[in-house]
C-alpha cells in the first residue's frame, strides 16, 4: 500500500482531514516535537491539540509496523517458493496485524509438532481421504499406512487426526470465527492456587472469581492477572468450550460417516490442544494491553494535574519535614529556592521541646523574612501543624502549607539530590523538596520518577516501556504549557523544553556559569551544538523576563516579532509599550496580517499573548486546613462532613486526604448525583472539596466517602 493510501486511511480512522494528517508527519519525521507542532504550526495541522497530534504519531508507527511486517512475511513466504497471486492479493488487502498472521500461520518453519511427525511418517495421503469424508471405512484404509513406526491402524488414524487438527487450527476463516468468540463471549476465571502461599490472603476476593471479559474492568483484570504472576492464583480466559466446537464442525464436517467421525475428533483436539490456546494468549495479550492503556491513562491525567499544581511563586520559604522522636528537619529557602540555613527542632514527644522550637521559629522567620510555611504531609504532619498554628505568633501574615512528600525520599537520596547538596544528608534534600514543590510543583517534581510520586493505578503491573513514554510526554506536554525562565530554571527543568534534551540543557547550564544570564532569546545561538533545529524549537518556550526585548519573556515564537514589529508600528507604539496595552491590541486588525506562511490561528495566539505575556496556566494556590477535630481515624464516624484534599485517582473512584494518616476512598458510584464513566469528570488532583464519612472499618483501617448531595 503506498504512503498517500496509508495517510488517507489514519486519517479516516481519526476522523480528520487528509492535509491534517499528512502535514503532522511530514512535521514529525523533520523532528518537530508535539507540543511546538500544537503551539507553532496551527496553520499547517488545522490547529490540532497535543492529543490529536499524539493520536497521529501512534496511529502512523502501527502502519509503518504493519507494512514492514507486511513485507516481511511476503519476502518469507517467496523464498519458499509458495507465493500465488492469490495470496499475495489477500496478504496486501489485510488490514491487522491479527490477519496478516493467520495467513502466514501455515508458513511459518514449525518445530517437531505432532502434525509434522505425521507427516515425516507418510499419513498425509491418509489425512486427505478423511478430510474428505467419503471413505465410509478408514480403519481398513488405515492399514495401507501401516509402516515403519506405524505399528496399527488406529496409530495411523491418530497420526492423520493431528495432520488435520493442524490444518483446522491455521484455517484463516475458523479463526477469525472462534477471535470472534473469545472477544465476545470469553469468561475470567480465578480460583486460589494449588501452590499458593501465605500472601494469597491479599487475592481471597478472587478465590472463586468469575466474569465476562469483556466487562471486566482494568483494575480488576491487571488485579487478577497480578495474582497469577505472583502464583497466588489460577486463572483461566476462554468461552465455552462445546459452543466452540460446534463452530468448527460446522465448517468442516461435511458427511455423516466414520471419516467425519475422524474429522470431529480432529476438530476437538484442535479446538483444545492448538487453538484455545494460541487464541487464550492472544485474547489475554490483547485485553492487558487495553487495561495497560487505561491504567496508563489514569496514571498521565494524574501526573499532568499534579505537574499543574499553582504554584506559590518567587518567594522565600520555611520548610518542614516532621517527625517525633527524630525531630522535624527545617530549612530556609531564598526566594529562588537556593538553601540558606538549616536545623532540627523538636516540639513533639519524647522531647516536648515546644518552647525551643516555637523560639527559634520565630527568628528564623524574622532572619531571613519568610513568606510562607511548607509542612510535609508525612508522620506527625498535623501536630506539626497545630503546633506552628498554636505557638507561633508571627508579627505578619504567614501562610502555612502541607504539602505532598510523596516522591521526596527518592528525590533525597537520587543522584541529582546528590550533585545539586553533595554536602547535605537525605534528610536536608528531603526538606528543600518540600519547600520548593511549594514554589514550583512543576521545576521539582521533574527531578523525580513519577512512578515514586505515588499516583495512579496498578503502575508496576503495565507495560514499563509504554507507561515511561506515556510519563515522559506528559512531563513534556506541561514543562512546554508553562514555559521556562531560562535564567532560573536548571539544566532538570530545561531538558524537557522541546527540542533541549539532556546534553543541551547542560550546556545551556555551563554557559549561564561561565557568561552570566542570557540577556536575549537570540543568544542562545551562541550556546554549544545549539543548532538551527534545536532553536527554533526550543526559543518559543523560554522565558526571560530581564532581557531588553519584552517579547523574549512571552510566548511569541522569534519567527514572529516581525509581524509584531508591524502591529506596533501601525498603532504608532512601541513594542514595549504595545505589550499589556489592551486599548491598543483591541485596535489590530488581525486580517491585514495574514499571509502564506501566518494565519488567524498564530495571529489569535499572539495577540492574547500580548495581552497578558507569560501569564502562568496554573492558577493561584489556596490554603488548607483539616477539621481540627478530627486527627486519627477513631476521631471519624458517619454522617460526618469534613475538608479533604484529593491525593489520587483511579477508575474506580478517587482518593482523599481528610488529615487521619489514611485516606478515604470515594467509590465511583458516589462521586455524583448522576451517572459518569469515570471520577475525572468530577474531581481533580489536590482538588479541596467537602466530603462526608459513608463508615469506617477501624480494624482494616478503609473509610468509605461520599460526594453526593454536597455542593462542591
Amino acid at each position: 500500500m503506498d504512503k498517500e493510501l496509508l495517510l488517507k486511511s489514519l486519517a479516516a480512522e481519526l476522523n480528520l482531514k487528509d492535509f491534517q494528517v499528512r502535514n503532522t508527519i511530514e512535521l514529525l519525521e523533520e523532528g518537530a516535537t508535539i507540543p511546538f507542532i500544537s503551539r507553532y504550526r496551527k496553520e499547517k495541522t488545522g490547529s490540532l491539540d497535543e492529543v490529536k497530534i499524539m493520536d497521529i504519531q501512534t496511529g502512523w508507527k502501527g502502519l509503518m509496523d504493519l507494512e514492514s511486517r507486511r513485507e516481511s512475511i511476503i519476502s518469507a513466504i517467496e523464498e519458499q517458493g509458495k507465493l500465488t497471486t492469490e495470496l499475495h492479493h489477500k496478504l496486501k488487502e489485510a488490514k491487522r496485524m491479527n490477519d496478516l498472521e493467520d495467513l502466514y500461520l501455515p508458513y511459518k518453519k514449525k518445530r517437531k509438532t505432532k502434525a509434522v511427525k505425521a507427516r515425516e511418517n507418510g499419513l498425509e495421503p491418509l489425512a486427505i481421504i478423511l478430510i474428505e469424508q467419503k471413505e465410509g471405512l478408514p480403519e481398513l484404509v488405515a492399514k495401507r499406512f501401516v509402516k515403519g513406526i506405524i505399528e496399527t491402524p488406529d496409530e495411523a488414524l491418530s497420526g492423520a487426526r493431528d495432520i488435520i487438527a493442524e490444518w483446522i487450527s491455521e484455517n484463516v476463516k475458523i479463526r477469525q470465527i472462534l477471535r470472534r468468540l473469545f472477544e465476545n463471549e470469553s469468561v475470567i476465571k480465578a480460583s486460589q492456587h494449588t501452590k499458593s502461599t501465605d500472601e494469597a490472603y491479599k487475592y481471597q476476593d478472587y478465590f472463586d472469581f468469575s466474569q465476562k471479559l469483556k466487562s471486566c474492568p482494568s483494575h480488576r483484570l491487571l488485579a487478577v492477572l497480578r495474582g497469577e504472576r505472583e502464583g497466588q492464583l489460577k486463572v483461566t480466559i476462554e468461552p465455552d468450550e462445546d459452543k466452540a466446537i460446534v463452530y468448527i464442525e460446522r465448517y468442516f464436517v461435511n458427511s455423516d460417516n466414520a471419516s467425519s467421525d475422524q474429522v470431529k475428533i480432529a476438530c476437538k483436539d484442535a479446538f483444545k490442544r492448538l487453538l484455545a490456546p494460541s487464541l487464550e494468549n492472544e485474547i489475554r495479550s490483547k485485553s492487558k494491553d487495553i487495561a495497560d492503556n487505561s491504567a496508563i491513562r489514569v496514571f498521565a491525567e494524574n501526573l499532568e494535574q499534579l505537574l499543574l499544581m499553582a504554584p506559590l511563586g518567587q518567594k522565600r520559604i520555611l520548610a518542614l519535614d516532621p517527625g517525633f522522636r527524630s525531630g522535624c528537619k527545617l530549612v530556609c529557602l531564598d526566594a529562588q529556592g537556593a538553601l540558606l540555613h538549616n536545623e532540627t527542632i523538636y516540639p513533639h514527644p519524647p522531647q516536648n521541646e515546644k518552647k525551643q522550637a516555637s523560639r527559634k521559629l520565630s527568628a528564623l522567620v524574622d532572619t531571613y523574612k519568610i513568606d510562607a510555611i511548607a509542612i510535609g504531609n508525612g508522620t506527625a504532619s498535623r501536630e506539626t501543624e497545630q503546633f506552628v498554628q498554636k505557638y507561633m505568633h508571627f508579627s505578619r501574615k504567614i501562610n502555612v502549607y502541607v504539602v505532598s512528600e510523596s516522591g521526596a525520599s527518592i528525590y533525597s537520596a537520587s543522584a541529582i539530590a546528590r550533585e545539586e547538596f553533595p554536602e547535605y544528608d537525605v534528610t536536608v534534600r528531603g526538606s528543600v523538596s518540600i519547600g520548593r514543590r511549594l514554589m514550583d510543583p512543576l521545576a521539582e517534581l521533574v527531578k523525580i520518577d513519577p512512578k515514586s510520586i505515588g499516583v495512579g493505578q496498578y503502575q508496576h503491573d503495565v507495560d514499563q516501556k509504554k507507561l515511561q513514554d506515556s510519563l515522559d510526554q506528559v512531563i513534556e506536554t506541561c514543562v512546554n504549557k508553562v514555559g521556562v525562565h531560562l535564567n532560573t530554571a536548571g539544566k532538570y527543568l530545561l531538558k524537557h523544553v522541546s527540542g533541549l534534551g539532556p546534553q543541551l540543557a547542560d550546556n545551556i547550564d555551563k554557559y549561564i556559569r561561565e557568561n552570566g544570564p542570557f540577556k536575549s532569546r537570540s543568544e542562545l545561538k551562541k550556546v554549544p551544538r545549539m543548532g538551527t533545529k534545536a532553536f527554533e524549537l526550543a526559543t518559543g518556550f523560554l522565558r526571560i523576563p530581564e532581557a531588553e526585548n519584552p517579547l523574549d519573556n512571552t510566548a511569541v515564537h522569534p519567527e514572529s516579532y516581525d509581524i509584531v514589529v508591524r502591529m506596533a508600528r501601525d498603532q504608532q507604539l512601541s513594542i514595549r509599550e504595545l505589550v499589556s496595552n489592551s486599548e491598543a491590541i483591541k485596535r489590530i486588525d488581525l486580517k491585514q496580517y495574514i499571509s502564506n506562511k501566518i494565519g488567524l490561528p498564530t495571529l489569535n495566539d499572539i495577540i492574547v499573548e500580548l495581552d497578558k505575556p507569560g501569564r502562568d496556566p496554573r492558577g493561584v494556590i489556596r490554603v488548607f486546613e483539616f477539621d481540627p477535630n478530627v486527627r486519627s481515624i477513631d476521631d471519624l464516624k458517619s454522617g460526618m462532613t469534613l475538608p479533604g484534599i484529593v491525593t489520587n485517582i483511579t477508575d474506580f473512584g478517587a482518593f482523599v486526604d481528610v488529615g487521619v494518616k489514611q485516606d478515604g476512598l470515594i467509590h465511583l458510584s458516589q462521586l455524583a448525583d448522576k451517572y459518569i464513566k469515570h471520577p475525572n469528570e468530577v474531581v481533580k488532583m489536590n482538588q479541596q472539596l467537602m466530603v462526608r464519612v459513608l463508615s469506617v472499618d477501624t480494624h482494616r483501617r478503609r473509610i468509605q466517602l461520599s460526594l453526593q448531595g454536597l455542593d462542591n
